[in-house]
């Protein structure tokens, strides 16, 4: 095991049989657990082997050496891993464009993806040391993992991936001493609310995520001495979450004039429940919002955003691990990409 702790660097391959010596089990007992049966196992010695494997850094390697011997060449050379938050990512088209960004890259310059897995599946030591090796991968692409890091043993498990991968780079979030691709949170809120301060508004909330979103929405108004003090956190970045904080926000006395959301869905989520209350967008309240996802321009009055540059962060984020691959030895260099205010009609403006 390392001095920090974090792994077991085996000198020869580790087999079933050495994690059933360390766990004081049979080598049935390690089958059936990492096959999760046929036969079931109490859970106290589940947990021994699963201790076991991760301290040993057991794992299958059938995939790897079959592509050794059928090319001819290291196999993880041009194959990298995808980690994600959760399954509600697949479902949002922001992270569809940024999903699609990465693909299309790593197609033109012949890697692959060797996997996708949410960073919850990778706490199961025998999928993390069978997945997360230098024989299966020679990157490792870590998506927005800033919304499910929430305590030390989050953070210990990024560790672990640090030690086993050395090129990693981290996706719409930071992580100290890896290279990110991102764009700029804080500008982007700070544009959209200076534009609603620009058409006159003086009681302006803001409605979305809790990151830099907010500091720069208050940067704005704190510059033009408007009370940054309505601000309402959406619990999910989605339109059900918008549209469920809508009716706190619309309650307000007085009501605000304009809303500054967070992201396109949680502000669409908004629009469909001003619609439903009767409340005229931009007439009663102006909205702007920040990503330019596809739907804000064909929504009912057409959504003032921030464009991120989605597909760019996918495609920026797999050239980066591809340059660090060809220059292991590179310094740690982050990219944080610009952003542009779309006007459209939600906020009112007659600007085009």
């Amino acid at each position: 095991m390392t001095d920090n702790g974090l792994r077991h660097v085996p000198q020869s391959k580790v087999t079933q049989e050495d994690v059933a010596q360390r766990a004081g089990v049979s080598r049935g007992i390690v089958s059936y657990v990492i096959n999760n049966g046929p036969r079931p196992v109490a859970p106290e010695t589940r947990d021994r082997v699963l201790q076991a494997i991760a301290d040993l850094g057991y794992r299958p390697n059938k995939h790897a050496q079959q592509l050794i011997r059928e090319q001819g060449d290291p196999a993880a050379e041009k194959q990298f891993g995808l980690v994600l938050t959760d399954t509600s990512m697949l479902r949002r088209p922001y992270y569809g464009s940024i999903l699609a960004g990465i693909h299309q890259t790593a197609h033109a310059n012949n890697y692959h993806i060797r996997f996708l897995r949410f960073f919850e599946e990778l706490r199961h030591p025998v999928l993390f040391n069978e997945l997360v090796h230098e024989e299966e991968i020679s990157g490792l692409l870590l998506l927005s993992l800033d919304q499910v890091i929430n305590n030390e043993e989050d953070g210990r498990l990024i560790e672990q991936i640090r030690a086993r991968i050395q090129n990693v780079i981290c996706l719409e979030w930071e992580w100290p001493d890896l290279p990110s691709i991102t764009f700029n949170r804080t500008e982007a809120a700070y544009n959209a609310t200076r534009h609603l301060i620009a058409l006159g508004h003086r009681r302006i909330a803001y409605v979305g995520q809790e990151d830099n979103r907010v500091m720069g929405y208050r940067q704005a108004c704190l510059e033009s001495d408007i009370s940054p003090a309505l601000y309402f956190v959406a619990p999910r970045a989605n339109m059900a979450a918008g549209h469920e904080l809508a009716a706190q926000v619309l309650a307000q006395s007085p009501r605000p004039t304009a809303i500054m959301g967070g992201c396109d869905e949680v502000t669409i989520g908004l629009l469909r429940a001003c619609y439903q209350q009767g409340v005229r967008v931009p007439d009663d309240v102006a909205l702007a919002s920040i990503d330019n996802i596809p739907m804000a321009a064909f929504t009912t009055p057409a959504l003032t955003t921030v464009n991120v540059p989605q597909t760019d962060l996918g495609r920026l984020a797999v050239q980066t691990l591809i340059n660090r691959a060809q220059q292991p030895d590179s310094p740690v260099a982050s990219l944080m990409l610009p952003t542009q205010l779309i006007v459209r009609e939600s906020c009112g403006s007659t600007l085009k």
